[in-house]
């Protein structure tokens, strides 16, 4: 009797032990690694956005290419006539996009700091140099802005010049903490060439010194190796 109340329970121990054994087989053996899913979803994420951010990218050169195109006038002469239309100091001028209706155009966008502290953004038209409009503006730097043009000789319309050797400039922007965070002011200017890497060239505001800034695209190794960041050609006095 006993005996058969042993083999009974062996028996039993392992039915359960093998519904145990096929239930974690039905229910995990043959399932992928959720962990291992997740990852490659990642990583498919991951290269989606790289690859939008890359064709944003394009786009983004490709409008700027066009605006280089279309653009006759410089940015030292899109300066000289936003300051006929508000007298005062150029602080930026950056040639950018600007919404006409169902199309976008390029524009002159210079910001003039007046004698009196007000603030003006002026819209150029990059193909005759019309000014296109003014409007006013609200900055609070006014004073950080003029510590740094204390003393200086070269204006953001000499600084466009002075980078001009190195391709057409499409932004210069007075930076008061210096280009290298150095904490000496200088102009920063952008050029594009092209072909080229866009470039950014340091411009002292004291002796118009150009030096090489940092190049930027896909092709920017091959720029700091074709362009020393000297300016060969000096800066234009015209």
């Amino acid at each position: 009797m006993k005996r058969n109340i042993v083999i009974a329970a062996v028996t039993a121990a392992a039915l359960v032990a093998g519904g145990t054994a096929t239930a974690l087989t039905a229910t995990g053996g043959d399932r992928p690694d959720t962990g291992t899913a997740r990852h490659a979803d990642d990583a498919r994420a991951a290269d989606g956005r790289d690859d939008a951010d890359d064709r944003d990218d394009g786009a983004d050169d490709r409008d700027d290419d066009v605006r280089v195109a279309v653009a006759k006038v410089t940015a030292a002469d899109a300066v000289a006539s936003a300051l006929r239309e508000r007298p005062g100091t150029a602080v930026s001028a950056e040639l950018d996009g600007d919404d006409d209706g169902d199309r976008e155009r390029a524009v002159w966008e210079v910001d003039v700091l007046a004698g009196d502290g007000a603030w003006h953004t002026v819209r150029v038209d990059p193909a005759t140099g019309a000014v296109l409009g003014s409007r006013a503006e609200d900055e609070d730097d006014t004073a950080e802005v003029r510590a740094a043009l204390k003393g200086t000789s070269v204006g953001a319309a000499e600084a466009a010049r002075a980078a001009a050797g190195h391709g057409t400039v499409t932004s210069v922007e007075l930076d008061e903490d210096g280009c290298f965070a150095d904490g000496r002011p200088a102009w920063e200017v952008e050029t594009r060439s092209p072909g080229k890497a866009e470039r950014d060239w340091r411009v002292d505001p004291r002796t118009g010194e150009v030096t090489a800034g940092h190049p930027h695209g896909p092709d920017s190794d091959d720029s700091r190796s074709d362009d020393s960041g000297s300016d060969d050609s000096g800066p234009d006095d015209d």
